[in-house]
């Protein structure tokens, strides 16, 4: 099987965001990146297809040069190679899945994972856009999977109140979500042989975003705290203030 799994290069949830000097992207100065940790729940599923079905998994990553560390991450893994490609603008979510798409259309994907976000923009949408694009049937947020030898596929995902099974034929584009496996931890070993893994570098078709920044800002900083007294003598003033003060009553 032909297997590709899409992946970001987000910052790391624990780093200390600050906004850039131009108040429309994050300072990445001292950031620390990371795979996107969705993306490790497709990169898993990638691999367990592979070594159900055979084939061949590629981990593919739109962005410059720096995304290289982040595909890396996913060959040591298990991943069999990676795909970069290059874009050196920011791109919205229609960008990044019409570069995917454009690149992966001549090169016959059976399937194709996400992640069913990334943690920086959280937009869940490149899954479904690029399913569109490319003319498979795409499932969001799944955390069952099944495949026989036919490439009929069953899937299992999350609702309120329950589970909704779906099942379509392969060629498709999956996203995961937190409970479909558990991903793999690289060895040493894993981590070695990615130093030697291929990794193609192809150029995205100009784009110009359908979606503008057009500020971004930290939260404002939390009010102290107040103790409005002890005990049931305290009620009344607590009452007063979650009405005038907080307005959730």
């Amino acid at each position: 099987m032909n297997i590709f799994v899409c992946i970001s290069h987000v910052p790391d949830s624990t780093t200390k965001v600050r906004v850039g000097p131009s108040g429309k992207e994050i300072d990445e100065e001292g950031v620390t990146f990371i795979l996107n940790p969705y993306d490790e729940y497709a990169v898993e599923a990638a691999l367990q297809m592979k070594e159900k079905q055979g084939g061949e998994v590629t981990a593919v990553c739109v962005g410059n040069d720096a995304v290289k560390e982040t595909i890396r991450k996913a060959l040591a893994m298990g991943v069999d190679k990676g795909l970069l490609i290059k874009a050196e603008r920011s791109r919205d979510s229609f960008g990044i899945a019409h570069a995917i798409a454009d690149t992966l259309r001549d090169r016959s994907p059976d399937v194709i994972f996400c992640g069913k976000q990334s943690i920086d923009y959280d937009s869940s949408q490149v899954a479904g856009m690029l399913g569109e694009l490319l003319g498979f049937p795409s499932v969001s947020a799944i955390v069952g999977l099944e495949v026989d030898g036919d490439g009929n596929i069953t899937l299992e995902r999350d609702i309120e109140g329950g589970q909704e099974i779906s099942k379509t034929k392969l060629p498709a584009v999956l996203s995961t979500d937190k409970g479909l496996n558990e991903p793999r931890y690289p060895k040493l070993q894993g981590i070695m042989a990615a130093k030697r893994k291929p990794i193609e570098e192809t150029e995205a078709a100009p784009y110009e975003n359908r979606v503008q920044v057009m500020e971004m800002r930290l939260p404002p900083a939390k009010d102290a705290g107040k103790i409005v007294g002890e005990g049931v003598d305290a009620v009344p003033e607590l009452v007063k203030l979650l009405h005038e003060e907080a307005k959730v009553i």
